[in-house]
């Protein structure tokens, strides 16, 4: 009688899963499908999802509208430079918060923990005051800077350096190893699959960014990808099929970074201590 519950329970969270997989990647499919029709047959009813001529030109037709190649360098360097800087900092004040003691550790990290209860959209105007004193308006850097520092970032490379033996540490020590070279050879390649795993948080973050570049940029050769994907939305009518090009394109690098970063995605938030 068990096993035949057991089988029962595990028939319905099987059914349940396939059923919640679908959900989540029908919007993706139906997308690159959009991508492909022309602009009649993407509003077609009853809708086809396999396009009956694949139409690559939807892809060409961006450029009507925005520079889109350009954007997507701009939001490649943006992304790639500010997912850099923040692993760096986010690795450094995790280990000192995990491994140095100090006078006032807890209390520090207590309030640095505090400023993730503080939207975005409340810091944007003091943040856009600052950088306008500081000429950093209309910048690459202006876009870059907000986005190194990530209190979630520190939080989750913590918890996981809380859990790396000390005793490593202390033998490293007894080696002759100063806390910078400790950092660099053992703490960082322990942490490996944490870092992965917020290098893919914050990627997607600085990559679908919208409101900092629309606020600290009005200068079209600053223009990230979000923003030009938000000009082919028109005010009377869109053209989808021309709108799920663009979104296929804004798609690709996201994936790639996850294709790359997947087999430590997992690892990274069960030793990182999230649940």
């Amino acid at each position: 009688m068990t096993n035949k519950a057991t089988l029962w329970k595990n028939a319905a969270s099987h059914i349940v899963l396939t059923i919640t997989s679908i959900a989540l990647v029908f919007p993706f499919v139906w997308m690159l499908s959009g991508a492909f029709k022309d602009s009649l047959e993407v509003v077609q009813m009853p809708p086809k999802w396999i396009p009956s001529q694949f139409n690559f030109d939807n892809f060409l037709e961006i450029e009507k509208y925005f520079p889109i190649f350009h954007s997507l360098w701009n939001s490649v360097a943006v992304a790639v430079i500010s997912t850099g800087l923040q692993l760096l900092f986010c690795a450094m004040s995790a280990f000192v918060f995990a491994k140095i003691n100090f006078k006032g550790r807890e209390a520090l990290f207590f309030l640095f923990l505090i400023t993730l209860m503080i939207p975005m959209q409340v810091t944007m105007t003091p943040l856009f005051i600052i950088f306008q004193k500081l000429h950093l308006v209309n910048t690459m850097a202006g876009l870059i800077l907000p986005g190194i520092f990530s209190a979630y970032g520190t939080f989750l490379l913590r918890q996981h350096m809380i859990g790396i033996p000390n005793a490593l540490m202390e033998a490293a020590f007894i080696d002759g190893a100063g806390y910078f070279q400790i950092f660099r050879k053992l703490i960082l390649p322990l942490s490996k699959p944490v870092l992965a795993t917020l290098l893919i948080f914050s990627f997607m973050s600085s990559w679908n960014n919208f409101l900092w570049p629309l606020i600290i940029t009005s200068d079209s050769n600053l223009m990230t990808l979000p923003l030009g994907l938000s000009k082919l939305q028109g005010r009377w009518a869109t053209e989808w099929n021309i709108l799920m090009a663009g979104n296929v394109v804004s798609f690709i690098p996201i994936f790639i970074v996850y294709l790359f970063a997947q087999k430590h995605f997992i690892k990274g938030i069960t030793m990182s201590g999230i649940k």
